[in-house]
């Protein structure tokens, strides 16, 4: 051995005795490493040291492993991770000899230099108190020496049980969440059609129905998306289905929020409605054609949705502005910018939202 790693061994030791480390860093100084394939502390190689000292003293999890045999030396901020394990100086593949199946892979993998990183990833384990299903986040990274050769590996990690389970659970109440709307609007619509059958609007009462089942075609496109978002293509294309099939929809995938959603619903709905009974869709030949697509404004980029209608009757500006025209011109956030014309060749209408809006809503 040359002087100068002799010098960084005997270096190494001392600075071992002098560090922190909590009560793994006692624990560490205490262990007669004699016993393992590492052999005493003083004769550890320098980046043996200077790895150990960097785990004890860190507060993230982390554990080390050293060596063919894996001798294993990890923190105070691991130690819940093993439960009622006390496992300082045996073999990384002893203390996870239950799931070596899934873990040793990874091990060889940075024991041959290559890093491993993976989110949320599921364990059934046992830590003291019987069998158990628990999710990591971690990274399997290689420990060198100065000749570039790998002595060992360091697992970084921190346990995301908590955080799986809590989604997990979100989720399913977020399903029921949704099946009890999608109940809840047929209801109401059930309920609509026996309480206005004296009415002798038949056409309102239609309409009204027609509204609900718009909304609900919204909410069960929100449903697929956790009701945290909703795909336009999704929703126009099925919402526009039940209209017909003269429609022409095409534009880059952008996502709506929940309120975004509902009214380009029924937005959609009252267009769509207009030109079956009067516009494009209400000649043999017309179409409707629904586009969208990205502008850049004063506040950044804006969604322009589009809608024209073609080889329809001439049109004209209507002389009574109703509900639904209402609806229209109250845009997808609630404040609008609208733009309607009534040109010969068909109805035309801008919708523009500032994408940082149609986010926030």
């Amino acid at each position: 051995m040359s002087e100068r790693r002799a010098a960084g061994m005997q270096a190494g030791a001392s600075a071992l005795a002098r560090m922190g480390g909590g009560a793994m860093g006692d624990a560490v100084r205490r262990f007669d490493w004699a016993t393992t394939a590492l052999g005493p502390a003083e004769h550890w190689p320098p980046e043996l040291q200077s790895a150990v000292a960097w785990v004890l003293e860190s507060r993230f999890p982390m554990a080390l492993a050293w060596g063919p045999e894996l001798v294993t030396i990890y923190n105070d901020a691991f130690r819940p991770i093993l439960g009622d394990k006390e496992v300082i100086g045996q073999s990384f593949a002893e203390l996870w000899a239950g799931v070596w199946h899934a873990v040793g892979p990874l091990v060889e993998r940075a024991r041959s230099g290559e890093s491993s990183y993976f989110e949320d990833f599921p364990l059934e384990m046992d830590r003291g108190n019987g069998p158990e299903t628990a999710w990591f986040t971690f990274c399997f990274s290689p420990l060198r020496l100065a000749d570039g050769s790998v002595g060992g590996m360091i697992d970084t990690v921190i346990e995301t049980t908590g955080a799986v389970l809590a989604r997990q659970t979100a989720d399913v109440m977020r399903d029921e969440l949704a099946h009890r709307l999608k109940n809840t609007m047929a209801m109401v619509q059930s309920l609509a059609s026996r309480t206005l059958r004296g009415v002798g609007d038949r056409d309102a009462v239609k309409t009204f129905e027609k509204r609900v089942i718009a909304l609900g075609h919204a909410h069960d496109v929100l449903g697929r998306g956790k009701w945290l978002r909703a795909s336009l293509t999704e929703l126009a294309d099925g919402l526009l289905a039940m209209h017909g099939d003269r429609f022409d929809v095409a534009g880059p995938e952008i996502d709506l929020g929940a309120s975004a959603t509902l009214r380009l619903s029924l937005i959609l709905h009252e267009l769509a409605t207009n030109a079956v009974k009067y516009g494009a869709l209400s000649a043999e030949h017309g179409r409707v054609v629904l586009h969208w697509h990205l502008e850049h404004g004063a506040r950044g980029d804006e969604l322009v949705v589009c809608w024209r209608e073609r080889d329809g009757p001439v049109v004209n500006a209507p002389v009574h502005i109703g509900f639904g025209s209402r609806l229209i011109d109250m845009g997808l956030i609630g404040t609008g910018k609208v733009e309607r014309r009534y040109p010969a060749s068909g109805v035309e209408v801008d919708l523009r939202v500032p994408i940082a809006d149609l986010q926030e809503r």
